[in-house]
């Protein structure tokens, strides 16, 4: 048998030390020792306190050099200042692990964080939880490692979701809705101010848990990233679900930046493509990081986005369809041979059964026809989950209405959900005990619905390998002009569209020539990245008309910027194709290919996506074409309204190359974008039309 890791050792201790704790149980230092004897920890208590000689019948240690043996976990109760005391000593005891409640560290400032530094260094090679945490509860063991005044309850139900918190107060939110709710939970950890273990390794840890079957996070902030990642790839691979509610969306306002990308790739869009990469669902609601869970945790499978609808009462059943019609559900009428296995369970002119949601009106009062209904849509071809509806009649008599849809449960796996339209949350409570997710709001049960579609779909993103290296070393440090970064965006394979620099309205008529056809005047100014904003941009022109408008051009943009002009771009003029935006993001959550709707309207729309790079090359095919899809403007690009189909493999290679750029320049590249970058009908190709470049 292997000896148990420090994380093991933490969450299932045979020893428990409580540094700091009190004789009086009403106070927040007596609760950990009264909350492990009372839910039932088998293993030693070591209280330590030098003024009581016992607390609750227990020896009372005067220090912890006097507790005999070695405890696994010790939970420190003192201040801040004193903590790494306790900790020093803990860690020269032997110990796995030290629960440090106090706060008044990096949250508090500078002194705060020197005193975290002192904890980091007494505990050496020991596990830290917290600062500032609430500690853990492994309702799995009974064991409960915490203050939270959550613990006053007398009995929790258990189950397979487990809990990774960086706030404690939120712990102990989620422990006790959990239980109002009857939702089983396995494991509930806060991890607070992170100074060793963190988010991360939690989630490591439950991906290896028995006991737990879907991982809910409730995120400030990542703080490793690369382990973050790893982490939840290795959840997603041994197939269990991580749900995060992700708070601080409103202070992900775009930073001032030279690119539109800077101004559309926000914080918080990071972390949606984080999640989105690695396979995290994202809740979007605190209620939804139960909800979500609860539904995921029964390990049902939802294999499309056909919903039955079998109700008893019709204006609940419309509230749930209205909803998950809303959000891309489908809920068609029974097929015939459906609709006559349900008439036959049922005479008279009740039963409205040849449409959806399928009004059975006494099945709340007859569970044996509620049996019947369930099994028949469970079978039904035409169906990939059922949604009932119970009513006000279903009250009288809620264990035999919870026992006959439980019934049903074995004979398929597609899921079942319930809306319980009436407030009564005792039956919702028994429903979801019985294994059927029970949800008080109809946008929950399309919430929950819709994360089980997206585990179901979800695909770990393959990258493409590294690239040959192309020649940088040339290249100046700073604002490149647009000649320059479409010069490098053709390097690395991106196609660019033809132009000419030019000084003279000579040279520019004839480039206009040269080029035929219609074309662009620019300005060519590596300070002044807008231009259009300072009238530096004509389009429509031709060798006859161009060299006037030069002239005006650079004395409009002379009045505006203060900078008069003195070279130009003379560009070929693209048109027939759409306008995308293509564009490189850093963040403390690594480096990010943004694609969106472009032109002068992409920070108006938003309408955008993003792919995190890997640690090494750029995005894969398969990647960029997901990019691509994910767009509202996606029908614009497969022949919306007989419209020709644009060149869907021009802009994916294109995609991959400005991602390997952006792989290999690494930070040197501060920013880069191709806005517009133009996609042809198909075989036409694509062309990067402007171009921003920073760097450092």
């Amino acid at each position: 048998m292997t000896e148990p890791n420090s994380i093991t050792r933490l969450l299932k201790p045979r020893s428990v030390a409580v540094i700091g704790a009190s004789a009086d149980a009403a106070k927040t230092a007596g609760r950990p020792v009264a909350y492990l004897r009372k839910h039932g920890f088998t293993g030693e208590i070591y209280p330590v306190n030098p003024r009581v000689d016992s607390i609750g019948g227990l020896t009372c240690y005067p220090d912890i050099a006097s507790i005999p043996g070695t405890p696994d976990v010790g939970i420190v109760l003192l201040g801040a200042e004193r903590a790494h005391q306790a900790v020093r000593e803990l860690a020269a005891k032997g110990s796995a692990a030290a629960i440090v409640l106090a706060s008044g560290y990096t949250e508090t400032g500078e002194e705060g964080a020197r005193r975290q530094q002192q904890l980091i260094e007494a505990a050496g090679s020991m596990r830290i939880l917290g600062p500032n945490t609430i500690g853990l509860v492994n309702l799995t063991d009974n064991i409960v490692l915490s203050a939270s005044g959550a613990l006053e309850m007398d009995h929790f139900p258990v189950g397979g979701i487990g809990v990774v918190s960086q706030s404690g107060g939120i712990l102990g939110a989620l422990l006790s809705r959990a239980a109002a709710r009857g939702i089983g939970l396995s494991k509930l950890i806060s991890t607070s101010n992170e100074v060793d273990l963190d988010l991360a390794d939690f989630v490591d840890h439950l991906a290896d848990d028995a006991d737990t079957k879907v991982i809910a996070l409730y995120v400030e902030s990542v703080r490793n990233p690369g382990k973050f990642r790893a982490a939840a790839l290795k959840a997603a691979r041994a197939g269990k679900p991580v749900v995060a509610f992700k708070i601080g969306r409103s202070e992900a306002g775009a930073k001032a930046a030279v690119s539109h990308t800077g101004a559309l790739a926000g914080a918080d869009s990071m972390y949606d493509a984080l999640f989105r990469q690695v396979g995290v669902i994202r809740a979007q609601t605190f209620g939804d990081l139960l909800d979500i869970p609860v539904a995921l945790a029964t390990g049902r499978k939802l294999r499309g986005k056909r919903v039955a609808i079998l109700t008893s009462t019709g204006g609940a059943g419309t509230l749930v369809s209205d909803d998950l019609g809303m959000r891309g559900f489908e809920t068609p009428a029974p097929d015939a041979a459906t609709a006559e296995a349900l008439r036959a369970l049922q005479t008279g002119d009740h039963a409205v059964l040849d449409r959806n949601p399928i009004d059975v009106t006494l099945a709340g009062l007859q569970p044996d026809l509620l049996r019947g209904a369930i099994n028949i849509l469970l079978k039904s071809p035409s169906y990939d989950a059922l949604a009932i509806i119970v009513g006000s009649s279903s009250l009288a008599m809620p264990e035999l209405m919870a026992g006959a849809i439980q019934d049903c449960l074995p004979h398929s796996d597609k899921p079942v959900i319930a809306y319980v339209s009436p407030h009564a949350p005792e039956v919702a409570a028994l429903l979801t005990q019985r294994g059927v997710p029970a949800f008080a709001a109809a946008e929950s049960c399309t919430s929950a619905l819709g994360a089980m579609l997206n585990v179901g779909s979800w695909q770990e993103p393959t990258f493409s390998a590294p690239a040959a290296a192309v020649l940088v070393d040339d290249l100046p440090a700073g604002s490149l002009d647009e000649a320059q970064a479409k010069q490098l965006f053709t390097r690395f394979g991106v196609p660019c569209a033809r132009e000419v620099v030019v000084a003279t309205p000579t040279q520019a008529e004839a480039a206009a020539r040269e080029l035929g056809g219609r074309v662009v005047l620019k300005i060519l100014s590596a300070e002044i990245t807008h231009k259009s904003d300072v009238g530096g941009v004509a389009v429509s022109l031709t060798a006859e008309t161009v060299g006037a408008r030069l002239l005006a051009m650079a004395s409009e943009v002379e009045s505006k910027a203060g900078v008069r002009p003195r070279r130009f771009l003379v560009q070929e003029m693209v048109g027939g194709g759409t306008e995308l935006i293509l564009g490189v993001h850093h963040d403390v959550l690594g480096t990010a290919i943004l694609l969106g709707m472009g032109g002068i309207t992409a920070e108006l729309f938003k309408d955008t996506t993003m792919r995190l790079l890997p640690a090494q090359g750029g995005l894969s095919r398969e990647d960029a074409l997901s990019m691509a899809r994910e767009l509202k403007t996606w029908p614009l690009l497969d022949g919306f309204r007989g419209r020709p189909k644009a060149d869907v493999e021009a802009l994916v290679d294109a995609i991959v190359a400005f991602s390997k750029m952006a792989a290999q320049l690494g930070e040197r590249l501060v920013e880069a974008e191709i806005n517009p970058v133009f996609v042809l009908p198909q075989g036409q190709g694509v062309r990067a039309a402007d171009g921003v470049v920073v760097l450092a």
